[in-house]
């Protein structure tokens, strides 16, 4: 059933395209924290985040997720006529912040530092979907073959910290987050696709409000980078003062 009251759109926004971003946001803020429960020893049976397909299955999709509407918001940036100037400024953002979480995740688990996770993934392809967003239809086959690549291509040259980015590797990495150009640039490629394919066909289903009870989705997916840099901390900072008051008690 649909609310009768749906809650007015932001100016500048697709309020449908934030709240799947925000429900990406609450499925990776709740997998963290199981992370974080599982890393702190207070999850029993101890759980295998980096072998289980219960946890990596997850992983893959938050990650899609988030990439399908990274695509899908270039495609509206680009028919709303965001410049290369606005495009640098928030890619510079991004870059920031990935910079940031390698600097931060060096401390905490140094023999699993996170050289290229999601967001420095996540900057070379927004420069990539840019480029490539031209070749409209193309996009579909092209993010296909991308996505199909690295299962028949490998070469140990990849599997270095400073050509493992690329994502032709033998082995995945240690390291607490990677996210390669390959295969991920596909998905975004779907992603950019898809946003060209709604503007140019079904404008309506991107452009209509949300339901009041969505609201809160979409007012937290206009904020992806924030409660990416910011919610890890704040777990893990919580579950710690938690763990100290526990001692004490």
């Amino acid at each position: 059933m649909h609310d009768p009251n749906p809650v007015a759109q932001v100016p500048g926004r697709f309020d449908r395209l934030d709240a799947l971003r925000g429900a990406a946001i609450v499925w990776m803020v709740l997998f963290h924290f199981c992370f974080d429960l599982n890393h702190l020893g207070w999850w029993q049976p101890p759980q295998d985040f980096y072998r289980s397909a219960l946890w990596t299955t997850q992983r893959s999709l938050i990650v899609s997720l988030f990439l399908l509407c990274a695509g899908a918001g270039q495609a509206m940036a680009m028919q709303a006529g965001l410049g290369w100037r606005r495009f640098w400024q928030r890619w510079a953002r991004v870059v920031g912040c990935a910079l940031l979480v390698s600097a931060g995740s060096a401390l905490m688990f140094p023999n699993s530092w996170i050289s290229f996770g999601v967001l420095h993934g996540m900057a070379l392809m927004l420069i990539a979907a840019r480029l490539l967003a031209p070749l409209g239809a193309w996009l579909w086959p092209l993010g296909a073959a991308l996505l199909g690549l690295p299962r028949w291509l490998q070469h140990g040259f990849f599997d270095s910290r400073w050509t493992n980015w690329v994502g032709l590797v033998t082995h995945k990495p240690i390291t607490e987050d990677y996210v390669p150009v390959l295969p991920w640039l596909g998905v975004m490629l779907w992603g950019l696709g898809a946003g060209q394919w709604l503007l140019a066909r079904r404008p309506g289903l991107l452009a209509g409000g949300v339901p009041s009870t969505l609201s809160p989705l979409a007012t937290l997916g206009r904020w992806p980078l924030t409660v990416y840099m910011l919610h890890q901390p704040l777990l893990i900072g919580a579950l710690t003062a938690l763990a100290a008051l526990r001692r004490v008690a």
